[in-house]
């Protein structure tokens, strides 16, 4: 029992196709729709010499595109995760893309390997899709994070605009000039929708409801209530962003407790693999003898099983919801 080259192939194609995607991304929508861009791309647009009312039409179209497309079968495990992340890409261009990226895969696996035909196929294919959700999947995961990250500073902000005299529409546009992205064009999409008339009280419940953040439920439900009720708005989201940085404080004091905890279980995950790598490296007959019993297939699918129950239980164990 040796570990075959080919495998080591394949992660490098796997690999190249991830990278790929990302790189098409950019080459295709430019730097600033980069999570890391300091500029954001509402900003970079107008710059360019965009009608404020046309850009305003695309930003609105690219963030409601993917849980419109949940019809469309399979793409509606995407689709959630696709508008969390905000991609631009369209719909169907994720679908092309996926089916493109399985074909260079396919070419890639022709050129390093000698793979049966129909096992290059399937290998494609899960290529091509899983390569996709993985970078959908980490765009959401980190565009969520730098949100969370960027709301206490945008909420305090905004209760500085408005203790100087600033109206709250007027407030939401300092906020989309001053916060780079992701929450950067978030709020100017809603600071120009207030101007051409739509409810900014309605306007950041979608925006929560889209994203699926709660704090930003806590100020839209804030906004709501003042316009509603009356009183003091700057000292209410004073109050809010208090409690979202003790909030968000109290998280970072549990993720950095379960650190180790954390560690220990991608630790005991992954160490039979690795030891099962080294074994192989070392000493290639290694199993050949147990191979031909007929108990090895049998003990081998029980070690798998309790290895991804280990995985999932180890997980459920460190996370701790805040």
């Amino acid at each position: 029992m040796s570990i075959n080259a080919e495998f080591i192939i394949y992660g490098l194609i796997f690999v190249a196709v991830l990278l790929l995607v990302e790189g098409i991304y950019l080459t295709v929508f430019g730097k600033s729709i980069s999570l890391n861009s300091k500029v954001n791309r509402r900003l970079e647009m107008l710059e360019k010499g965009g009608r404020r009312e046309q850009v305003l039409d695309k930003l609105r179209k690219e963030m409601s595109q993917h849980l419109k497309a949940n019809s469309i079968p399979l793409y509606s495990i995407l689709a959630r995760k696709a508008q969390r992340a905000n991609i631009a890409f369209s719909p169907m261009q994720l679908i092309m893309l996926m089916v493109g990226l399985g074909a260079l895969a396919f070419v890639g696996m022709t050129v390093g390997t000698s793979t049966s035909p129909p096992v290059r196929a399937a290998l494609s294919v899960a290529m091509g899709i899983g390569s996709v959700y993985v970078w959908v999947n980490n765009k959401a995961k980190k565009r969520i994070s730098m949100l969370e990250e960027q709301l206490p500073d945008a909420i305090e902000l905004m209760v500085r605009s408005l203790r100087v005299g600033h109206p709250f529409t007027a407030t939401l546009a300092i906020v989309a000039k001053e916060i780079p992205d992701p929450l950067g064009t978030e709020m100017g999409v809603i600071a120009d929708e207030s101007t051409y008339g739509r409810d900014v009280g309605e306007a950041l419940k979608d925006m929560a409801e889209r994203i699926e953040i709660q704090d930003l439920r806590f100020l839209a439900v804030a906004v709501t209530i003042q316009q509603q009720s009356g009183g003091n708005l700057a000292e209410i989201l004073h109050g809010l962003s208090k409690v979202i940085r003790s909030r968000f404080k109290l998280f970072r004091q549990v993720k950095a407790i379960t650190a180790e905890a954390q560690w220990s279980g991608s630790f005991l995950s992954g160490f039979p693999l690795l030891a099962l790598i080294a074994i192989n490296l070392a000493k290639p007959d290694y199993y050949d003898e147990v191979m031909e019993t007929p108990y090895f297939v049998p003990a081998a699918l029980v070690v798998a099983a309790f290895l991804i129950v280990n995985v999932f239980v180890m997980k459920i164990l460190v996370n701790i919801k805040v």
